[in-house]
């Protein structure tokens, strides 16, 4: 799964359509959706995305002893 599948999956989920997400974070529809389409979406959008639906976003590089490197939207 891509990161723009996951972000259109995101969106069926909380019934909210791509055009009002990309309104949402302060982007064009058209702009936006390029940005989907060629899977070109920053982290710093993506915790936008998470900050405007009031949702958690993590990404993590987790090593061989457990120990992890955590981004979070949330403090």
């Amino acid at each position: 799964m891509t990161t723009s599948d996951m972000v259109i999956q995101l969106c069926e989920k909380l019934n909210i359509s791509i055009a009002e997400l990309s309104r949402r974070i302060g982007q064009s529809p058209q702009n936006f959706s390029k940005k989907l389409k060629r899977e070109t979406l920053t982290l710093k959008e993506l915790i936008k995305i998470a900050d405007v639906l009031d949702i958690t976003y993590e990404q993590a590089f987790i090593l061989p002893d457990g120990m992890s490197i955590k981004i979070s939207n949330k403090k």
